[in-house]
């Protein structure tokens, strides 16, 4: 149950008539009152005597009574209750029950003979209820409604455990703002799937991944379409910036610009820059731009390079320092946010949805410390400029490589927020996660299928020995990773590391035992990735000639360790048929 706290406004009849339109706005839907300060307020919903100049004068009149030096210029008090997706639809009497509570708990009719104000609860849409208050209590006095929105929090985690309800995480104040009522409903108006405030945080964020200076942020943001003001001190020194979309306009025709504090915390230029320079604007580092590659084979050389520094992030998530952890969280989203602007169309919406996702687990109150967080920012940066990808070829599978490797690296992300007690956080990394595990299903299918399609093609013998070893080298694991589909793709890339003059042993050994397998769903697929991306196979597990096939048989045959027991049989159609 989400409440939200609205600036205090300065026209009740206006507020009213939004509730009430029940012809602009398709849901609203049978506006009522279910609950109101004295139980007695005119309903204009459902009496149709009542009317909302009735309810207004009514709502308003410890305002007026006061002496016009003395009414507050802004004196609508306004919040939205707002059930989550999933919950059970609450009748008027639970609603109205939650209203009384929430009133009451912000301060603004706290009861038990507490001077409070005057409020009216409308519910004109299944899922939520508005909350209207004059911000005057019945004595003349104001209400102690100070950090009301944190009080409606935390009654609505009271209310979600006593009715049922799904329980959401408490926040912590490092959350993006949410959209108003009234930029949801422009949206809706505009045929936009979003707000301009998602639109605009979603488009600064990407802009933001891998740049290396204020000119370069400010041409991403330019060429996306953004309009950009800039605020500079009298010295010329650039200080902040607001950015609208073109076609979002007020009342009067004019550009609505959203400063970039107001889109997420971590948006505000003080806070970019200390992404790449600690504050001063640019990245002293010219050896970055260095490394960067375009052209042909640069998107899954970028997708190789994302590999190997999720990798390694994970291991510093895991059990580095708290602030260099936060550091390579916050880069983790800058590389999804990379990522998915650059994918092929079977993953950009999970990609990104992944990417919105974990937008807010790059934000705690654990301050982090940039600069340890290069090799992520570098990845992203590699991302971006390497240009979008093919959804097939060495494109394709680096990129299922990538989203593989990201998966574990925003896993112990998930385990990272949960020792913190980061709750909003650590929800939103497993959000993240389902998002990644569907964007890998799409893109591993072609090449996990050539690869398993190759597996079935080897030789009995080789088989046998591949299945001997794998025993050997992961006691632990062989049996699930027998019984698995994937094993046919893993005895392929085996089979291409013995060829290409690696010991498969050692390579299967080191990518186990630098992390569990715990949360995989096929062991087998991560083997294959960490072992391609170890052994520096090519990713394109595209069709082997049948020359080729043989030769990789022929170097397996040179290289294999012949430790098959005589008597013990474990053929090749054993195997396929413990997996069918």
């Amino acid at each position: 149950m989400i409440p939200s706290v609205n600036n205090a406004g300065s026209r009740t009849f206006g507020l009213l008539k939004y509730l009430y339109d029940s012809g602009q706005y398709e849901d609203h839907t049978d506006p009522h009152l279910v609950a109101s300060f004295d139980g007695m307020a005119p309903d204009p919903g459902r009496d149709p005597n009542a009317t909302l100049e009735d309810l207004q004068q009514l709502l308003d009149q410890p305002v007026m009574a006061l002496p016009k030096h003395a009414r507050p210029a802004k004196h609508v008090w306004h919040t939205s209750v707002r059930a989550t997706a999933g919950d059970r639809i609450l009748s008027d009497e639970e609603w109205g029950e939650i209203a009384r509570r929430i009133v009451a708990a912000t301060g603004i009719d706290p009861g038990d003979g507490q001077p409070g104000c005057r409020w009216a609860a409308v519910r004109h849409a299944d899922d939520h209820i508005h909350i209207v208050a004059t911000l005057v209590c019945e004595d003349g006095s104001r209400p102690d409604d100070f950090r009301s929105g944190k009080r409606a929090q935390a009654e609505c985690r009271l209310i979600e455990k006593e009715l049922g309800l799904h329980q959401v995480a408490p926040g912590d104040g490092t959350a993006a703002q949410r959209p108003t009522s009234a930029e949801r409903h422009k949206a809706e108006r505009q045929g936009r799937e979003r707000t301009a405030r998602e639109e605009l945080r979603e488009t600064v964020r990407r802009a933001v991944s891998g740049a290396r200076s204020d000119e370069e942020f400010f041409d991403r943001l330019a060429a996306a379409g953004l309009l950009i003001r800039k605020r500079a001190a009298p010295s010329g020194d650039l200080l902040g910036y607001k950015v609208a979309l073109p076609d979002d306009l007020n009342k009067d025709g004019e550009p609505v610009f959203y400063p970039g504090a107001r889109l997420a915390p971590d948006l505000s230029l003080p806070r970019i820059r200390e992404r790449w320079s600690g504050g001063t604007g640019t990245d002293p580092s010219p050896r970055q731009e260095d490394t960067v590659r375009t052209g042909p084979g640069a998107p899954a050389s970028a997708r190789r390079g994302t590999a190997s520094a999720a990798w390694q992030a994970m291991l510093i998530v895991e059990h580095g320092d708290d602030a260099v952890a936060a550091a390579h969280i916050a880069a983790a989203g800058e590389v999804l946010d990379a990522l998915a602007k650059t994918s092929a169309a079977h993953t950009r919406r999970e990609l990104r949805d992944a990417a919105t996702a974990f937008e807010r687990a790059s934000r705690s109150h654990v301050r982090a410390v940039r600069g340890h967080d290069r090799a992520l920012r570098q990845a992203a940066r590699d991302l971006v400029h390497a240009g979008p990808a093919l959804g097939r070829g060495e494109d394709g599978a680096t990129t299922a490589m990538a989203i593989d490797m990201l998966f574990f690296l925003i896993t112990a992300a998930a385990h990272w927020h949960a020792r913190k007690g980061h709750a909003q956080q650590a929800e939103a990394t497993a959000q993240a996660a389902g998002h990644l595990r569907t964007a890998y299903q799409a893109a591993a299918a072609q090449p996990l299928g050539v690869l398993y399609q190759r597996g079935r093609r080897l030789s009995r013998p080789v088989l046998q020995r591949q299945t001997v070893l794998l025993r050997e080298a992961l006691p632990g694991l062989a049996e699930q990773i027998l019984a698995e589909p994937g094993w046919y793709a893993l005895a392929a890339t085996i089979a291409e590391a013995e060829a290409a003059g690696h010991d498969p042993a050692a390579l299967l050994s080191a990518a186990v035992g630098r992390r569990e397998l715990d949360t995989a769903e096929s062991v087998s697929d991560v083997l294959v990735w960490r072992m391609r991306r170890t052994a520096d196979l090519p990713a394109d597990a595209s069709p082997l000639s049948e020359s080729g096939t043989a030769g990789v048989q022929s170097a397996t045959r040179r290289t294999a360790p012949q430790t098959s027991a005589p008597g013990r049989r474990r053929s090749g159609e054993e195997t396929s048929g413990k997996t069918r």
